[in-house]
């Protein structure tokens, strides 16, 4: 019988956390594990805060997919 790994979801509230305190460090990318994306945070401020204001509207979309992906195993 084959154990299968079980993940709690990302939060919606703590990514938006992150992104308000360290989001131009990309810390909210790392948290939803998209790490590349999290680097280019890192090195370019978040694309001189356009990247920033960006993730202020799409952080739900990038939090319920990621959810998906990782209920379906492709995280």
């Amino acid at each position: 019988m084959g154990s299968y790994p079980t993940y709690r979801d990302k939060s919606l509230g703590i990514a938006y956390l992150l992104w308000l305190s360290l989001g131009w460090l990309g810390v909210h990318h790392f948290y939803l594990g998209k790490v590349g994306r999290g680097v280019g945070y890192l090195l370019t401020f978040a694309w001189f805060t356009i990247g920033w204001w960006v993730d202020l509207f799409t952080l739900p979309a990038q939090v319920k997919r990621i959810n998906f992906e990782r209920r379906a195993g492709v995280r």
